[in-house]
């Protein structure tokens, strides 16, 4: 197989960022942006298929992050890349994006990132969201915007490893163990000075199950709890993402797909997300390893079928007595309507159901002016 090496003058230590990949039915071209401030080093490698190929559909080992508009518009580069844009132009492009309402706090020595609207003289009380696995508090804004108006003080952390927020590298003072999560949030419900009894809201994989295990252990702490669409029963489904997350090398590779944030929301979506949102859900894995790596260290530290079993014994008759409310995306390709009907029937007395039409996974997101109505009624 031919291949020909296309380079500019060497550059000295390099930064990498991350690479991107396009294919065509004769051959594929693979991307790696080697830059410093003043120079930049491309490196395009072509592999061109056998003659006797060229009447057959080409495999393309990359299309999990080709098959859709959003993450085409981000991936599929120009021949050259020098003349026509680069990795570097994309994140200035989008780096000033996704902030809204979000300012940095220090807690337990770490730098979070925190949304905020409304504000301590709130009459109707405080509220706390938290996202899910990829994701992050974006997600929230519009609901949260809308919260506020309503008469709610509102509070959205991007968790530690995620979004805007520090992602410190495992065994160096966080191990992004379920346990270490909790302690950690603890501390920045301090910093905030959220009084309790407050209202949590929770959705998500992972560190979104993580927000109802903390509430398990912290029953005094909640006033009403609101879900959406996450993990509620033994039987509830586990995304193909974390399993691939578990497999040496694949693992590896699978964490640095920059596109994955948005694929693993549009996936879970009967929508294609807009450029300019696809845009803030990719910067964080655009722009660093280290989210990547985060989300890797915290699916391999987690036990999903415990998890699972503590959310929903700890929720069951006779356990749990404040009110919950499950705002239910019935659109979500990853959860089946059925798990938030069982979880209801576990504890009939004090979970009510609500199923929001037109929402997949992320209701706040896919339809947020449906999740703020059943919130403002709840709470």
């Amino acid at each position: 197989m031919p291949l020909s090496l296309l380079t500019s003058p060497p550059t000295p230590a390099p930064r990498i960022l991350p690479n991107f990949f396009s294919a065509s039915p004769s051959h594929f071209t693979t991307t790696r942006f080697l830059t410093n401030k003043r120079f930049r080093t491309t490196i395009s490698i072509v592999a061109k298929a056998s003659e006797e190929d060229d009447d057959k559909p080409a495999f393309n080992p990359f299309g999990f992050v080709t098959d859709n508009p959003s993450s085409r518009s981000a991936i599929q580069l120009p021949e050259s890349p020098a003349e026509d844009g680069n990795v570097g132009q994309m994140l200035y492009r989008i780096e000033d994006k996704g902030k809204e309402y979000g300012s940095y706090i220090k807690a337990g020595g770490f730098r979070w990132f925190v949304r905020e609207t409304g504000s301590t003289e709130s009459r109707r009380g405080t509220i706390i969201f938290l996202h899910g696995a990829p994701t992050q508090s974006y997600s929230y804004r519009v609901v949260m915007s809308q919260m506020a108006d309503a008469g709610f003080h509102c509070f959205a952390p991007d968790w530690i490893g995620f979004g805007f927020s520090d992602k410190p590298q495992a065994g160096y003072g966080f191990d992004y163990t379920e346990k270490e999560f909790h302690e950690a949030f603890d501390k920045l419900l301090d910093v905030l000075g959220v009084a309790s009894p407050f209202f949590l809201v929770v959705q998500g994989f992972l560190v979104g199950s993580y927000g109802l295990t903390w509430a398990l252990k912290n029953p005094s702490r909640i006033s009403k709890l609101g879900i959406m669409n996450t993990q509620l029963t033994v039987s509830s489904p586990i995304p193909g993402l974390f399993n691939n997350l578990r497999i040496p090398f694949l693992g590896e590779f699978t964490c640095q797909n920059a596109v994955m944030a948005e694929r693993f929301i549009e996936a879970g979506s009967p929508y294609v997300l807009k450029l300019e949102k696809a845009d803030v859900y990719r910067l964080p894995y655009l722009s660093s390893s280290g989210p990547g790596f985060a989300l890797l260290e915290a699916t391999k530290k987690a036990n999903f079928n415990d998890i699972k079993s503590q959310i929903s014994a700890g929720f069951a008759s006779g356990s749990w007595d404040k009110p919950i409310l499950v705002a239910w995306g019935i659109s979500d390709k990853y959860l089946p309507q059925s798990v938030a009907e069982e979880f209801q029937k576990g504890n009939p007395d004090f979970v009510k159901l609500k199923l929001i039409e037109g929402a997949g996974h992320m209701p706040q997101e896919d339809w947020p002016e449906k999740v703020v109505d059943a919130l403002r009624y709840f709470f």
